[in-house]
């Protein structure tokens, strides 16, 4: 794996004045709660970092494996910080991240920004708890099992087609933003069971992308601010769904997808257009960057790893064949075999760490391996830490494929987190990235344009300047 480096800070100064301003704003919202001095004694160890500040621009101006192991080797695999003005437990022990995620989850509410809520929807599942939350886990969760994914692998497929010429006649490419476009029309696709109308697609597109500027920005109302410009956007975009849904219950199709299943639900089960909405807007936006910033980075550890992109392009030949033979497009069964090319999904996924951790908040005073973590901290898994752990990953920094011939110890490999917040579209995420690969690797070469070996934060972990790449069909080479 490559040398991960802190960017300098000099670029960053405009984003840390603005980070230093919401830390000290949700240190007043948020100070830490008072606590008897004898429960003081119970608190995980770690640091609490400078007043108001804690250890945010730690965080945020380093490699965060760099953040994470420093306070592990010290304080152990639970430890106290604060972030952004709140008082959190981190925690790098599988056993007790399950206990957080999964065993005693009810005890540990999922927490967002009050800001995130608004710019994706308050009724959006991933705020929610109880039943209302089973409830839309399983009808999300029904759009995208292997049923619904199978009949959705010739547009995926489709969609790649049309993309590769396009990306071949450019100069260059920005990778990181290519996935995006590709990520988000195969989530429209998902979303709407089909491609809209060119007009709607713009539409939607180009809200969708005002809404993305403003939704990692200093939450402030303004006038000119992006958050403001994104919030509006995010006005417009309920208008343009709730018009399809209209548009949908007025012909009596609900169509495929998830809206399909939205909208047919029973009458007893009907959800109100904002839910629709919300959750369909969510859903976008939870398959968009994380997929796109995957793609990007295993296309990097391919071009840096010459004997992996030999395996999985022999594997992918063999595919290419058999389609060729049976003149045919690629199938659901052809992505079930593509073991190495798998493998190799997972070691990125591992590798990469996209989702470096998750942020849960303690309903009541809880006691986990000794500790107490006082109702309202927020708590953290840490999962990047967990998969770049040797105990668990021989050589973490090594990027090595191959050690995912044997399944992983259970509760280390987390890559779409776990429990009942879990992703619902990982399997779609996996096929789409798989169909790419197929074809990318079979009929055309890339090759990384500079000298690119850093890494930026955008606020995922992904290649500097989004990976610039030119690319060429093979049989023009």
């Amino acid at each position: 794996m490559m040398s991960l480096l802190p960017p300098p800070l000099l670029p960053f100064l405009p984003f840390l004045s603005l980070l230093l301003l919401l830390t000290i704003a949700c240190y007043f919202i948020h100070q830490r709660r008072g606590l008897p001095e004898n429960e003081n004694r119970r608190l995980p160890p770690g640091s609490m970092g400078w007043p108001y500040i804690g250890e945010t621009l730690s965080l945020y101006t380093q490699n965060p494996n760099n953040f994470f192991s420093k306070r592990q080797k010290r304080y152990g695999n639970i430890f106290k910080s604060e972030i952004l003005g709140c008082p959190c437990v981190m925690i790098s022990s599988p056993e007790v991240a399950k206990s957080v995620l999964v065993t005693q989850s009810h005890l540990f509410k999922p927490t967002y920004p009050k800001s995130k809520e608004m710019m994706i929807g308050p009724e959006a599942v991933f705020f929610h708890q109880g039943s209302y939350h089973s409830h839309l886990k399983k009808l999300i969760q029904s759009s995208f099992l292997p049923s619904a994914i199978k009949a959705s692998v010739s547009k995926i497929e489709s969609i790649v087609l049309d993309l590769l010429p396009v990306w071949e006649h450019s100069k260059v490419i920005n990778t990181l933003h290519e996935m995006k476009k590709y990520s988000y029309q195969v989530a429209i696709t998902s979303v709407f069971g089909k491609m809209l109308e060119l007009e709607e697609m713009e539409g939607v597109k180009h809200l969708y992308h005002c809404i993305e500027k403003g939704y990692n920005s200093m939450p402030l109302n303004l006038p000119g601010t992006p958050f403001k410009k994104a919030m509006k956007a995010r006005k417009l975009l309920n208008e343009k769904l709730r018009n399809i849904i209209e548009k949908r219950r007025e012909n009596g199709e609900h169509g495929g997808g998830l809206l399909g299943v939205l909208l047919g639900l029973k009458e007893e089960d009907q959800l109100t257009d904002s839910q629709i909405a919300d959750n369909i807007i969510g859903v976008i936006f939870a398959a968009h960057d994380t997929t796109a910033s995957v793609l990007t980075w295993l296309l990097k550890y391919l071009q840096d790893n010459p004997n992996v992109l030999d395996a999985v392009k022999m594997e992918q030949e063999e595919i290419r064949y058999m389609r060729l033979e049976t003149n045919r497009g690629i199938t659901w069964d052809d992505t079930r075999r593509m073991p190495i090319t798998t493998q190799v999904i997972q070691e990125t996924l591992r590798a990469a760490s996209i989702i470096s951790f998750t942020f849960r908040e303690a309903v009541e005073d809880v006691e986990i391996e000794g500790y107490l973590i006082p109702r309202g901290w927020k708590v953290l898994p840490l999962f990047r830490a967990i998969h770049h752990c040797s105990d668990f990953f021989p050589n973490p920094d090594k990027f090595d494929p191959s050690r995912f011939k044997i399944a992983p110890r259970a509760d280390t490999y987390m890559p779409f987190g776990k429990g009942v917040h879990s992703c619902p579209g990982s399997e779609l995420a996996k096929v789409e990235m798989l169909i790419l690969i197929h074809h990318l690797i079979t009929s055309y070469k890339w090759e990384v344009i500079g000298n690119h070996n850093g890494i930026q934060y955008v606020p995922f972990p992904v290649p500097k300047k989004g990976l610039p790449i030119k690319i060429r069909r093979i049989s023009e080479i």
